[in-house]
């Protein structure tokens, strides 16, 4: 995509010129993925969050029909307000500019835009990915695609809770994508710490990624790279719990023929109600951990290369 065609802020043009850290963050997790005023208020709380770790904060979405990068205050809070905000992927981009519509991006899609205008770091909640039954319905998300061909890093909890863990890490193996978690050896299943499936990259220190993607970029390798981190040990909910409320709502989901980019809103909404609220606050919780440390990344990034937009 051409950075011409997007509207960036000042903000985060400066910083990108002069090689200071900006992060990415999506526009989804407001829209359609928390109930108002809770989106708002986490929204709000990420950005302050990056700014305070010594970074700039690029929220991605569409407004009128104009790609954005680095929404204001207002702007994010029409998000989390409004009915008239689509959740589109990176194939929908093109016809919610032409009909000048709102429009939240996905993983995929805001790794399409940050990638465009040299944005390194994107933080998100959880990513899509491969889910159950996939060898037969073929439902893989595009933001696996997305991940393996943009050269901007993805800082997450994991992918959504509900999906296939071991053919999603099948998959980003396959198309070359360097998976690492954050101080676990094992890849973390969003509301819980762990999925119980091992992975063979593992760093202590932020440090050690930003070296490891730093090479990546210096190597000339154009993908992303994976960093799971574990959502914070207070705030993470029993595996078996997490297991059995995603049963229920994958089967409230089929009763319902909820498919395709509905079915992630509609399966989170689903499992709040059967955790009685304590997976909305676990989302919460690691949405601002995912940024805390994704923007400890950019940082050390940026501090390795000067000249290079983190």
């Amino acid at each position: 995509m051409r950075p011409s065609m997007m509207r960036v802020s000042s903000e985060v043009q400066e910083a990108l010129a002069h090689g200071r850290p900006v992060v990415a963050l999506e526009t989804t997790i407001i829209a359609h993925g928390m109930p108002y005023p809770t989106n708002l208020e986490t929204a709000l709380a990420v950005e302050h969050i990056v700014r305070s770790n010594g970074a700039v904060p690029a929220t991605v979405g569409i407004v009128a029909g104009e790609i954005t990068v680095g929404m204001t205050e207002a702007q994010l809070r029409f998000f989390a307000t409004s009915d008239q905000v689509l959740k589109v992927v990176e194939r929908d981009i093109p016809l919610v500019v032409s009909q000048k519509r709102h429009a939240a991006t996905t993983v995929g899609a805001s790794l399409a835009i940050a990638s465009a205008v040299g944005i390194k770091v994107f933080v998100t909640g959880g990513i899509g990915a491969v889910a159950p039954g996939a060898g037969q319905t073929f439902d893989i998300s595009a933001d696996l695609q997305a991940i393996a061909s943009y050269p901007c890093m993805t800082v997450c909890a994991g992918a959504k809770a509900f999906m296939d863990i071991a053919a999603t890490l099948e998959y980003l193996e396959t198309y070359s994508v360097p998976v690492i978690v954050y101080r676990s050896d094992t890849f973390p299943l969003f509301y819980s710490r762990s999925s119980g499936h091992k992975v063979e990259w593992v760093a202590q220190e932020v440090a050690e990624i930003a070296a490891a993607f730093a090479v990546q970029l210096a190597l000339g390798i154009e993908r992303g790279m994976l960093v799971g981190v574990p959502v914070p040990e207070a705030a993470a909910l029993p595996t078996d719990i997490v297991r059995l409320a995603i049963e229920q709502a994958l089967e409230k989901a089929r009763l319902a023929g909820v498919t395709g980019k509905e079915m992630t809103p509609f399966v989170l909404a689903a499992i709040k109600e059967e955790t009685s609220g304590e997976s909305l606050a676990a989302n919460v919780a690691l949405v601002k951990n995912n940024a805390e440390i994704g923007t400890r990344i950019a940082v050390a990034l940026s501090e390795r290369n000067p000249a290079l937009p983190a």
